[in-house]
Parts: C-alpha cells; sequence; structure tokens
C-alpha cells in the first residue's frame, strides 16, 4: 500500500493508487469516487467521512491531489459527507459488494 509523504503531515494511505494486491471484489464492498467543486473541479485535500446508516461517523480520509477517496465497508446504507475549504456535501450510498463508483460534489 502506498502512502503519502509524512513530511506532508499525513500518513494516509494514497487514495489514488490501485486497489491493493489479493483484494476479493465479489467478497469486499469499496466505495470509491471523486469529490469535486460546483465547477466540476476535483478538490484535493479534502476530508471525506464515512457515516453508517443511523449517521455514526465510521471512517475518515483526505483526498488526493485529484479528489480521489476510497473505503473499504460492509453492503449497506451509507452516508458521505465531504468537507472541504470549497464548501460541504452529502451523498446518500447503497453499496454493494465489489467497487460502487460515486460522484461527490460540494458547494459553499
Amino acid at each position: 500500500m502506498t502512502t503519502s509523504n509524512i513530511a506532508d503531515g499525513c500518513a494516509a494511505p494514497d487514495q489514488s493508487a490501485p486497489l491493493p494486491a489479493g483484494v476479493d471484489l465479489e467478497k469486499e464492498t469499496v466505495i470509491t469516487g471523486v469529490l469535486t467543486d460546483a465547477e466540476g473541479a476535483a478538490v484535493g485535500g479534502a476530508y471525506v467521512r464515512l457515516l453508517d446508516s443511523t449517521g455514526e461517523f465510521t471512517a475518515e480520509v483526505v483526498t488526493s491531489p485529484g479528489g480521489v477517496f476510497r473505503f473499504f465497508a460492509a453492503p449497506g446504507s451509507w452516508t458521505l459527507r465531504a468537507l472541504s475549504r470549497a464548501g460541504n456535501g452529502d451523498l446518500a450510498v447503497d453499496a454493494t459488494r465489489g467497487v460502487n463508483e460515486v460522484g461527490l460534489s460540494v458547494a459553499a
């Protein structure tokens, strides 16, 4: 798994890196997408949170410079919440096994 430079202040996995070897998409659920602003430009360095069906915080990642984010989750209903300088945004996701590609946008 590739990580960002620790000198950047964040050792989170590179969200735009390929899926790690050995990920079985028949058993795993991946929620991935690109965070964009109101003009459609990618928003890097934003926080994307994964909330469960009751609204409880589950996980958080920082988007790549290209706005890419990724979560490994269980199948089910989730909410993605983006927090950025460009604005905030929410998206409801009904995730199934395999890769679930979504588009998430923020507005001021």
